[in-house]
């Protein structure tokens, strides 16, 4: 790229990784072609102590590539947002852009942030995931899809929207590294939406965030139902300790689920006592089954792929293990209260 480096400012790519060994070279090479300047660019990882060949991998693309800036620190506190500070504090860079180890941007993500940062769009900029699935089977690829369904998440603008427009969070997201600094960095108390938390303390410090889709990413979706689950319930548990201190922040998407799972629940002990709530009961479930059915069967058809009859079971498992979560961490709130 001939053009004057100094038009570049340096960025800092920093990643939380574990154990990310079929991931992380096609991270490493998605960062490589990007399209700016890799003198301005280095990459700090930081590994929460994988015991895969994650570092290996590392190793052999730092040897093979030695024009791309590659930093690995280790995350001694094993957790995704422990894993952002530590990569953030060795960062040499003016601009940080936080992303997954099992992710991939597109050409242009770096270049695009950093204009939208430089034009002052908002602090920090963030754009599309592109649903991936995890393995090459029909449950991943049905995990897959429906993570991109709004029947599955509900109005996440980044995982389906294709219009620029501020919101409420991003994935990832790219901001300089004394706003990050001024935040307070991402609160090591939460083991999930900490990405959303911190954006929740920039809006209310008078910040803003911007969803772009010339940003996109590959994002690989969960394998299988069991990985999915455990996924879901972490949200779902720890949205609870967020929305403790942002209760402003809640979202219909949000609040549906547990709403849902909680009716199931009251109207199924009450079943036992009353025939009338059997009937409100086995209507509330047949028609969601009803509905996730048809779902899988139009996207089946839609895209002519039997594995997407699969739908049902990704959004259900979604569905039951963030509202199962949700509602188990507000009954150990209360009695920790």
């Amino acid at each position: 790229m001939k053009n004057n480096l100094a038009e570049f400012p340096k960025v800092s790519i920093i990643i939380p990784c574990f154990n990310e060994e079929k991931t992380i070279g096609g991270l490493l090479k998605a960062i490589q072609k990007q399209d700016y300047p890799l003198s301005s660019i280095e990459i700090v990882i930081a590994d929460a102590l994988s015991t895969d060949e994650t570092k290996k991998k590392i190793t052999e693309f730092i040897k093979s590539n030695p024009s791309v800036i590659v930093k690995v620190v280790d995350n001694a506190k094993r957790t995704i947002p422990s894993g952002v500070n530590c990569a953030a504090k060795a960062a040499k860079g003016e601009i940080l852009i936080r992303l997954d180890a099992h992710s991939e941007p597109n050409q242009g993500y770096v270049k695009t942030s950093v204009d939208l940062l430089r034009k002052n769009v908002a602090e920090n900029v963030g754009g599309i995931w592109e649903i991936q699935p995890g393995e090459n089977t029909c449950i991943a690829n049905a995990i897959a899809k429906a993570a991109a369904h709004p029947l599955g998440v509900g109005d996440a603008k980044y995982r389906i929207s294709a219009k620029a427009q501020y919101v409420d969070s991003v994935p990832f997201g790219a901001f300089y590294k004394n706003t990050f600094e001024k935040i307070g960095r991402f609160d090591e108390t939460l083991l999930a939406n900490e990405d959303y938390e911190f954006n929740a303390r920039l809006i209310s410090g008078g910040g803003r965030v911007w969803l772009d889709p010339r940003i996109r990413s590959k994002y690989y979706a969960r394998k299988d139902l069991k990985e999915l689950a455990k996924q879901y319930w972490r949200y779902g548990y720890w949205k609870v300790r967020m929305l403790q201190r942002y209760p402003t922040t809640i979202r219909w998407r949000q609040a549906v689920p547990p709403l849902f799972v909680a009716s199931i629940l009251f109207l199924g002990v009450f079943s036992f006592f009353n025939p009338f709530t059997r009937i409100i009961l086995g209507v509330e479930l047949g028609t969601y089954l009803l509905t996730v059915i048809l779902i899988g069967l139009q996207t089946a058809i839609k895209h002519n792929n039997l594995c997407f009859v699969l739908m049902p079971f990704a959004i259900i498992t979604m569905h039951f293990s963030w509202g199962g979560g949700f509602i188990h961490s507000l009954f150990t709130s209360a009695r920790r209260e």
